[in-house]
């Protein structure tokens, strides 16, 4: 009850309260009945659309290099395709910004797929990496060509997880906020971007929750598929024995390995041309944007300092992460357990698909609910400053499950028929058996959902009050203000998100479990 209550709680209510004010008004009706609404959702899904083929295609010879190949500095290219995908949105925008200064609809697409490529690469490579070479050796004894072995043997086993992946990245693509915001300005809007300017800028209360009641419908939709998808995928990977798959390339396999080398490469390019923005002055190279971070800006733009922000940032990431750790460790024990009795898997499967809703439904559309919504609590959360770790853990939370959850699923019943036999109570067999064993991906949870909360800028940018903004928050207002000075904080806060970043992403992957686990 602890994780479903808080969900309810902090997340159920809130989008429930969107969803009531949408279809309790007439902005529902007028909403709809705009072609601009259309519009808006017609490039949502186009850019998402694109932005996952992008992703899939770039992503495809990177799987084949980490599940087949047995090459030096393969744990290097699994680190480096990670950084991406939990580097925050507003440095990636800045980031793709800098290279591409007009913005647009290919900066958009190439930002989110940016993002998204360690998504599909991973979890396509831990499938691949089960699938037997025999079957493929083959194919090619019978006078298949390789691409023909590719096409008839390999992918159709691979489907699984190239749906399962395609699903959730273009959940992400479609709930991008910082990205288009950035990038697209008030030229390219998707429904993310619009409830926000809605909220933030027409005060258009009811056309915000019609299109968050929109926005809604489709990501419940798409998680559906999700589930389904990566139940396939599980089933997929149970039914084969993990094998040794990997060996040096031989012949056209070099060309694949060489692709996927460049698309490593190409996903360096935005992350090296950010450090060398932060560092460009009007003067040649200098640290001024570092410097100025001590202060509030060109012409007191910040209420607070850089510094400020900064520490802001690592408090409330701090909190949102504990509080993550405590839901997603407990709704990841109750999945396991019901799916160890008799449960039906039809009620298991429903329950996880629930709490993973927080992971496609706009984070913007969560800090909306909240404003609407948390008044009724004791206390009125809205002017608390517990709201925004609040939020954070909500965003964190799946991203923990889904770490944890595959690790304990993949514990011998053996050893937990051996410990109860020898007289351990139920609760004593999870925490000195389960919990130990599950011990590496807890704390690499705990890292990735560190520095996902960190970097979180969706509903922080609703709840964040001035005088406490974390550091995402500002860079976003350094940018929408005027002044050099602006442009090289907001840079050189980028770039310290970023090394940050790195470092967690490092730490992840000495701790990750090789052969379970998502992300």
């Amino acid at each position: 009850m602890v994780p479903l209550g808080f969900l309810a709680v902090f997340f159920l209510w809130p989008v429930a309260a969107i969803i009531q004010r949408g279809l309790g008004s007439s902005g529902l009706g007028r909403v709809l009945g705009s072609p601009d609404t259309w519009s808006v959702v017609l490039f949502t899904v186009a850019q998402a659309a694109a932005s996952t083929v992008v992703a899939v295609v770039a992503a495809m010879p990177v799987a084949f290099l980490l599940a087949r190949c047995a090459l030096p500095g393969a744990a290097l290219v699994r680190a480096a395709i990670l950084v991406p995908f939990v580097l925050p949105t507003v440095v990636v925008g800045l980031a793709f910004r800098s290279l591409m200064p007009d913005g647009g609809v290919l900066s958009i697409v190439l930002a989110n797929a940016f993002f998204n490529v360690a998504v599909v690469a991973r979890t396509v490579a831990g499938l691949w990496s089960h699938l037997d070479r025999r079957a493929e050796d083959a194919a090619r004894a019978l006078g298949a060509s390789p691409l023909r072995a590719f096409t008839s043997v390999t992918l159709p086993a691979l489907r699984p997880a190239i749906g399962s992946a395609a699903a959730i990245v273009f959940l992400f693509c479609a709930t991008s906020f910082g990205v288009v915001l950035l990038l697209g300005g008030a030229r390219y809007r998707t429904l993310e971007t619009e409830i926000y300017l809605r909220t933030v800028d027409l005060l258009d209360l009811s056309g915000a929750a019609a299109l968050s009641l929109i926005q809604i419908t489709a990501v419940v939709s798409v998680l559906v598929l999700a589930a389904l998808a990566r139940r396939r995928r599980e089933t997929a990977m149970a039914l084969r024995a993990r094998t040794e798959t990997t060996r040096r390339p031989r012949g056209g396999e070099w060309w694949v390995a060489g692709a996927a080398y460049a698309v490593v490469a190409s996903l360096m390019v935005p992350i090296v041309a950010l450090v060398l923005r932060s560092l460009s002055t009007s003067d040649g190279w200098g640290l001024d944007g570092y410097r100025a971070l001590s202060g509030t800006g060109f012409r007191g733009s910040l209420q607070i300092s850089g510094i400020d922000a900064a520490l802001n940032s690592l408090r409330a990431a701090t909190d949102a992460t504990l509080l993550a750790l405590v839901l997603g460790v407990s709704a990841s024990v109750v999945l396991v357990s019901l799916g160890r009795s008799r449960a039906h898997p039809g009620f298991v499967d429903s329950l996880d698909t629930a709490l993973m809703l927080p992971l496609g439904v706009s984070a913007v559309t969560v800090g909306f609910g909240y404003l609407i919504t948390l008044d009724a609590l004791p206390g009125d959360l809205r002017t608390s400053a517990a709201l925004v770790p609040l939020a954070q853990a909500i965003v964190v939370t799946p991203l923990v499950i889904r770490m944890i959850l595959p690790v304990l699923r993949s514990v011998d019943p053996r050893l937990r028929q051996a410990a109860g036999s020898l007289g351990a109570s139920p609760s004593r067999v999870w925490r000195e058996v389960d919990i130990p064993l599950a011990g590496r991906s807890l704390l690499a949870a705990a890292a990735f959902g560190f520095v996902v909360a960190l970097g979180e800028f969706g509903a922080t940018s609703f709840l964040a009050r001035p005088d406490s903004a974390t550091l995402p928050v500002v860079i976003g207002r350094l940018i929408s203000r005027p002044g050099e000075l602006n442009n090289q904080m907001a840079y050189a806060a980028c770039t310290m998100l970023m090394v940050v970043t790195v470092a967690v992403v490092l730490l992840v992957e000495r701790l990750r479990v090789r052969s379970v686990g998502e992300f």
